[in-house]
């Protein structure tokens, strides 16, 4: 199998794997979400920390441990990150999963923003359109529907923060994660006792149990996944196939939890799918354009 080859299913795992996600955390709707949201900081610790021990991978770690400034920018991004866990796993358990699929994929749109923000990245012509007709699906949203789409704002704004703080730190997907989950593992086990001295704790070895022990694991998966793949495949690719997670997740909360879409929403996810594919598009063209170095 050639390289390329193995990045391409090792890409479909992960993407397929974030696309279920919506499927796996109807499995526990009835846990609260920031009951969930603990375990999941948990269990993701000690499974990147069996990774990192098996890896012998300890010392990078460490070494970020001593670095107070990456400490402090992987505080912010854990923040950030468990913010848009814990909003994810609470619209799945109302319901709302639709909204969160909308989220993710407005995404990449506001990850440009950002980056015309935050690094003054000019914007090509395609992608003022593309970010224009994306406003026009939210204003819709907001005008015609007469709600402002704030789950998927909040977790759209919240995954594009967490990567700009990611860009910046310049450390590895794993370490990163390591150091995540350590950063809101005190957070996460007070709350566990807390919820055991209240008696209102969910965990036992039960099939709660696993459950809530494989949304650890599940976190770390793709992640891991992903990394080994962006290193086998184009930006281009890689690019495109984002789009397959929040797809499969609006497909399972449609035709199989039975959300309602209606009109409403065609139109709004209609003017966001446009707008990625005139982003898309342009980025392809782009590409195809660029002169290339001959040596």
């Amino acid at each position: 199998m050639t390289e390329s080859n193995r990045g391409l299913l090792l890409a479909l795992f992960a993407y397929s794997m974030w696309g279920s996600f919506v499927l796996f955390f109807s499995l526990l709707k009835h846990i609260p979400a920031t009951e969930v949201l603990l375990h999941r900081v948990i269990w993701s610790f000690l499974f990147v920390a069996i990774i990192l021990t098996l890896t012998k991978h300890w010392g990078r770690a460490k070494a970020a441990l001593l670095n107070r400034r990456l400490v402090l920018a992987l505080f912010c991004s854990s923040l950030l990150i468990a913010t848009n866990w814990g909003l994810y796993i609470w619209a799945v358990s109302v319901n709302r999963a639709v909204d969160a699929s909308l989220g993710y994929f407005i995404n990449p749109l506001v990850a440009i923003c950002l980056g015309v923000i935050f690094f003054k990245e000019s914007l090509a012509v395609y992608q003022k359109v593309a970010i224009l007709v994306a406003s026009l699906g939210v204003a819709y949203k907001i005008i015609g529907m007469g709600e402002l789409p704030w789950i998927a704002l909040t977790l759209a704004i919240s995954f594009g923060l967490y990567g700009l703080v990611r860009k910046k730190t310049q450390i590895d997907t794993v370490t990163g994660l390591m150091l995540e989950t350590i950063l809101l593992l005190p957070f996460a086990a007070a709350y566990w006792l807390w919820l055991l001295f209240q008696g209102e704790q969910h965990f036992s070895i039960n099939t709660d149990g696993a459950l809530l022990i494989l949304a650890g694991v599940l976190t770390a998966l793709p992640l891991l996944a992903f990394s080994a793949a962006a290193h086998r495949l184009s930006l281009t690719l890689l690019g495109f196939m984002t789009y397959l997670a929040p797809t499969l997740q609006l497909l399972s909360a449609v035709l199989i939890l039975d959300e309602p879409f209606d009109d409403g929403d065609l139109i709004t996810f209609s003017m966001i799918w446009l707008a990625l594919l005139i982003f898309s598009g342009g980025a392809i063209w782009r590409r195809r354009k660029a002169p290339r170095n001959i040596t």
